[in-house]
């Protein structure tokens, strides 16, 4: 039973990692339709200035503060210079945010190296409890408890406030919303860069599970994202939580119970999914 229970707690720690990546890229491409590859260089560079900003603050807060603003930053020049053009134009959104990706890469192996740099935990989020033979990470706690209160916050955004209201509507009609004297250009930049500040939030949270941050990472974890994503089902925020919750729990049994799967669960994970259901859990069927 406690080995159940930690096996529990890890999955769910791991999946709230990838839902903080997933919910933005999600977000990006259920409200705004952008296909959007530069979330692996905007989780890495959170990772990297979280750590930068850490070694000189010592404050864990002010370091993860710091990784979402120049995530946050990042998305709105990314969407004022290069998405807002091609806004409707799903090949050339693939093609320039691909290229940023590797030249925003290149960037940070320039600044802070090609070798991995260590990246320490903070103190007070460094310990374990221990209720007999349960050994309970408190840093993965401290995940999970993120994960849940950015899903509470993004479903409030989305459903309870005018922003999202002025969203929805300007996806359906931007014209109409414009004709309205609401300035959706400001909404959508808003949107794209709340989405760069949530993979940059996941990237300053990953390092420190697990150690250090490297360049290479950004790529692992966007394909991740993305797997998320269409297992969930495109565009769909509660299928980005709910994907990441099952990939999460999956990982972690499967690299308990039988190592050599841990590699190919991910993928078997969405073949499964899709052959059953090719929209994703849920996504809208598509009919001809």
């Amino acid at each position: 039973m406690h080995i159940f229970l930690m096996l529990l707690i890890n999955g769910l720690a791991e999946g709230a990692l990838i839902f903080l990546m997933a919910a933005g890229l999600s977000i990006i491409l259920g409200l705004l339709g952008v296909v959007n590859f530069t979330h692996g260089v905007l989780f890495i560079w959170g990772g990297y200035v979280s750590i930068w900003i850490f070694s000189m603050t010592g404050s864990f807060a002010i370091a993860i503060i710091a990784a979402v603003a120049a995530g946050f930053v990042m998305g709105l020049i990314f969407e004022r210079l290069f998405i807002r053009p091609v806004y409707g134009n799903v090949t050339a959104q693939i093609l320039i945010t691909l290229g940023l990706g590797v030249v925003f890469t290149d960037m940070a192996r320039l600044f802070w190296g090609p070798n991995p740099i260590p990246a320490a935990r903070p103190e007070f989020m460094d310990g374990t409890w221990v209720f007999g033979a349960v050994i309970i990470s408190q840093y993965r706690i401290f995940l999970i408890i993120i994960g849940i209160l950015v899903a509470i916050g993004i479903n409030y955004l989305v459903n309870r406030t005018k922003v999202g209201m002025v969203m929805r509507a300007g996806i359906q009609s931007p014209d109409m919303v414009q004709a309205l004297g609401i300035n959706i250009k400001v909404y959508f930049a808003g949107v794209f860069a709340g989405g760069a500040a949530l993979a940059a939030l996941g990237g300053a949270l990953y390092v420190p599970l697990v150690g250090s941050v490297w360049s290479g990472m950004g790529i692992n974890n966007q394909i991740l994202a993305f797997i998320v994503i269409i297992l969930g089902g495109m565009g769909s925020f509660y299928g980005s939580a709910v994907g990441s919750i099952i990939i999460g729990l999956t990982v972690a049994f499967v690299s308990w119970f039988y190592p050599p799967l841990t590699v190919y669960t991910t993928v078997l994970l969405l073949l499964l999914v899709l052959t059953l259901k090719p929209e994703g859990l849920f996504g809208m069927a598509v009919r001809n």
